[in-house]
């Protein structure tokens, strides 16, 4: 699809999120002034798509199919929200830096990196990706998302060996899940960066859903003597995050 079609599809869902009645392909293609034979084209993609429903007075309306992706954009942009305070004021707790992070895919996409002037300078940037199978986050949601859906994202993990540490079969990564499910946080230990360890935690919804994780990330020297407070301090954040976007403990 062309740029020019991206835009006439987003110019197409502002209007008719204004008519909820719905309207028909001329009044789209009037209100908008596009030809009428490209507005009928791009209103069967959407349809077929489900991001566009159609009456039984041939009158078009927004679909089922932009639901989800609607709720998906609510769930991410609320916990980053609900989230910053929490992390900034453990990032002052811990003195470390703290990490939030959210599922793109097989990978993790940082949302959030809070730095304490005395943090360990890692390469993780706002907005990069991350493999799953070696970092503390990513392993927080293997650990914590359904087991069908962690069975797939698994058999997605390329398992390349990127520091001594690193684990490379998948048998090693499910008894590790294993312990990290018993326990409630996941642990990156020299397993993507040399020198860094890394607590991980999960943030749920009001639906039960892992939606995003948390982290402290730290120099191995530093963390390890302070582990079982700082275990502490960043489940009680990730417990407060997720009590805050509706979650209850079944």
């Amino acid at each position: 699809m062309s740029v020019k079609s991206a835009v006439r599809v987003m110019e197409i869902f502002e209007l008719l999120s204004e008519h909820l009645e719905g309207l028909t392909v001329k009044e789209i293609s009037v209100s908008l002034s596009l030809p009428q034979s490209s507005t009928f084209n791009l209103v069967q993609t959407l349809c077929r798509g489900s991001y566009l429903t159609q009456t039984g007075v041939k009158k078009y309306k927004l679909g089922p199919g932009l639901i989800h992706i609607g709720s998906s954009a609510m769930d991410g942009l609320n916990v980053h929200s609900e989230g910053e305070a929490h992390l900034r004021e453990l990032m002052k707790e811990v003195q470390e830096t703290v990490f939030m992070a959210v599922l793109s895919e097989d990978k993790l996409v940082y949302v959030s990196k809070l730095e304490y002037n005395r943090s360990i300078r890692t390469g993780a940037k706002i907005g990069s990706k991350m493999p799953l199978y070696c970092t503390g986050l990513g392993k927080a949601f293997l650990t914590f998302l359904s087991e069908q859906k962690r069975d797939h994202l698994i058999e997605e993990q390329d398992f390349n060996k990127i520091t001594e540490n690193t684990i490379t079969s998948k048998s090693a990564l499910l008894e590790q899940l294993r312990i990290y499910s018993e326990q409630g946080y996941a642990i990156d230990d020299e397993e993507n960066e040399e020198g860094l360890y890394c607590l991980a935690a999960p943030v749920f919804n009001a639906r039960q859903e892992m939606i995003a994780a948390i982290s402290i990330a730290g120099p191995k020297f530093r963390m390890l003597p302070n582990k079982e407070s700082n275990v502490q301090r960043l489940l009680s954040v990730s417990e407060r995050i997720s009590k805050n976007l509706g979650y209850t403990k079944s």
